[in-house]
């Protein structure tokens, strides 16, 4: 693979959620209710948008679907923050890539390629590394990034396949989901001086891999609590505050089983609970939401609340006085 000529813009440090789709209660896609789970993540601090993702249930969306709810979010977010979002659905390479230069002249600043839908479960990674070397060859100048999205398979790259893939210029977004300390900090190191940001999805392991040198996180529970998420972002390295980071670890480890399940269903009755007037309904077939969830998820809420309030009182008592 050659090397790019033109250098693309990296995507900030913080939160990017990955962005739920707001649906009427007939299924139609509520855009409404979009722009105000837009503004919601503006408000909560988001450093981008991640549209068109799984959350987004993205596979139950249809083309005109995805493309119109991404340009809503792009001329919402007007340039404030960036927005990436997904742009390979299966089928041919040259089908993948047109509509890769679909998504992207909607004006999001990367398309995101999902590893799964270039190869098939048992292909080789030089397979992978052949077809996305095409994929680039087909998609000329468009910054990509990539989803290790566990749909329709779970995909994970090596190091040895981000090695070969970064010097194209052409990776500016990484969602991990590797689920490994170790395999995040070594494909940190590989990427270390490039225009390049891998932003973590598991929780688990959310202040380890900031303070390995992610550039983010990119999480379902910044459909849930994202202010907690931002604040992590912003001072997990801040040595006066290394009590309320543990403790915000501790708390993500600790509600790990109950945001996952009857997702996103739970995300959005989480919203619902928070003021958001969206609906329920999800095209996605996934668990009831049961009562004993619902009193989870308002408990949790509460809590989340609780710590979200202490560390920014907290982070404030630290501030010097001018």
């Amino acid at each position: 693979m050659s090397e790019s000529v033109n250098s693309t813009q990296p995507l900030p440090h913080g939160l990017i959620p990955v962005m739920l789709t707001p649906f009427t209660e007939t299924g139609a896609v509520d855009y409404a209710g979009l722009h105000q789970l837009t503004d919601y993540y503006l408000k909560a601090g988001a450093a981008g948008l991640f549209a068109n993702c799984l959350s987004s249930e993205m596979y139950e969306l249809t083309d005109a679907e995805r493309l119109a709810t991404t340009r809503q979010v792009v001329r919402q977010t007007d340039g404030c923050i960036p927005v990436v979002a997904t742009g390979t659905f299966g089928g041919s390479l040259d089908q993948q890539a047109d509509f890769i230069k679909r998504i992207y002249d909607t004006g999001i600043q990367a398309v995101i390629v999902i590893t799964s839908q270039l190869v098939s479960l048992h292909d080789s990674d030089q397979t992978f590394l052949d077809r996305m070397g095409r994929l680039l060859d087909l998609t000329p100048g468009i910054p990509l990034g990539l989803y290790e999205c566990p749909a329709p398979y779970k995909r994970l790259i090596t190091t040895d396949i981000l090695a070969q893939l970064l010097p194209t210029g052409r990776l500016i977004y990484h969602k991990d989901t590797s689920l490994s300390e170790e395999e995040v900090k070594n494909r940190l190191a590989i990427a270390r001086g490039y225009n390049f940001g891998l932003y973590d999805a598991y929780m688990v392991n959310a202040v380890s891999s900031l303070r390995a040198g992610a550039a983010g996180l990119s999480c379902i529970q910044g459909n849930i609590f994202p202010e907690l998420l931002v604040w992590l972002c912003n001072h997990v390295n801040d040595s006066c505050l290394q009590a309320e980071v543990t403790e915000i670890q501790r708390f993500l480890v600790d509600c790990m089983d109950l945001v996952h399940t009857a997702y996103p269903t739970i995300a959005k009755y989480a919203l619902q609970q928070q003021g958001l007037p969206i609906s329920l309904y999800t095209r996605r077939q996934v668990e009831p939401l049961t009562d004993a969830l619902r009193t989870g998820m308002d408990q949790l809420l509460a809590k989340a609340g609780r710590l979200t309030k202490a560390v920014y009182l907290n982070e404030l008592k630290q501030r010097p006085l001018v």
